[in-house]
């Protein structure tokens, strides 16, 4: 670790005041500016791999194209930082500010960023592959065709976040929240959603293929022409969901709560929907060949020209 250095004419030290300091390209690798107050610096490409900046002040910081790879940010505040494009794969972000600020194209996969808030933060294109993100605030975030896959969300909140063509295949977000979140055309392939919160979310066109979805709240959400074929809902809540034209070929719908919920058009074939309540739900043009309906509550349901072929409608 590089201790105290004088670069650029500036000292580079722990608890160093570089306010507005211009550092852009500098070489920093192994640097320890540990508690450093660096509000509105500019570091624009430099190189930091590895450097200490746990509890520095980074507020308002340049950091476009910055090499912060395996850098130790923990408690760092980067609030309103540009790191378009910077490199922070597998640094550790852990509590770190990063409210509004701005990592568009950013590399940040395996980082661990355990306990952060990147409320409105600009995450669009950004990479998280892997990315430790437990207990996150991402509310009202961009995430906008970010890679997410294997990254784990356990807990997060994405309240209102912007997810859409997000690839978050094999995610964990058991327990997150994502009510009012856009989901369009994601991919949530073998995602593990088990016990999140997704009321009034958009998920039209998402693929959910093989997706966990126990006692998951999808109340109100729009699944429509949503790939929900081989998914998990075991004992999820539909209320009011829009289903149409949603695949849900051999989905485990047991014991789902679907009252009032829209599968008009829904390609239901093979589903498993023993004891499912179906009160007043739009069954219309369905197609129900071969699923099991044994024990499901019906009542009001609306099934006509729907497929029955081969269905189990035992009591």
């Amino acid at each position: 670790m590089l201790h105290k250095a004088i670069i650029n004419g500036y000292e580079i030290k722990p608890y160093a005041n570089l306010k507005d300091a211009n550092l852009g390209y500098a070489y920093l690798r192994y640097a320890d500016l540990g508690g450093a107050y660096l509000e509105g610096v500019n570091l624009k490409g430099a190189n930091l791999r590895d450097a200490n900046l746990r509890y520095a002040y980074l507020g308002y910081a340049y950091l476009r194209y910055a090499d912060l790879e395996g850098a130790y940010l923990e408690g760092v505040n980067l609030k309103g930082a540009n790191l378009r494009d910077a490199n922070l794969r597998n640094a550790d972000l852990r509590d770190a500010d990063l409210r509004g600020a701005d990592l568009k194209g950013a590399n940040l996969m395996y980082a661990n960023l355990v306990g952060a808030n990147l409320g409105g933060a600009y995450l669009e294109g950004a990479d998280l592959e892997g990315a430790y993100l437990e207990g996150v605030n991402l509310k009202g975030a961009n995430l906008r065709d970010a890679n997410l896959r294997n990254a784990d969300l356990r807990g997060a909140d994405l309240r209102g976040a912007d997810l859409e063509g997000a690839n978050l295949m094999y995610a964990n977000l058991v327990g997150a929240n994502l009510r009012d979140a856009n989901l369009r055309g994601a991919n949530l392939r073998g995602a593990n959603l088990g016990d999140a919160y997704l009321r009034n979310a958009n998920l039209v066109g998402a693929d959910l293929e093989g997706a966990n979805l126990w006692g998951t709240y999808l109340m109100c959400a729009n699944l429509r022409n949503a790939n929900l074929r081989i998914a998990n809902l075991r004992d999820a809540n539909l209320r009011n969901a829009n289903l149409v034209g949603a695949n849900l070929g051999g989905a485990n719908l047991r014991n789902a709560y679907l009252m009032c919920a829209n599968l008009g058009g829904a390609d239901l074939e093979g589903a498993y929907l023993r004891n499912a309540n179906l009160k007043d739900a739009n069954l219309r043009d369905a197609n129900l060949m071969g699923a099991n309906l044994r024990y499901a509550y019906l009542e009001g349901a609306d099934l006509e020209d729907a497929n029955l072929e081969d269905a189990n409608l035992e009591d």
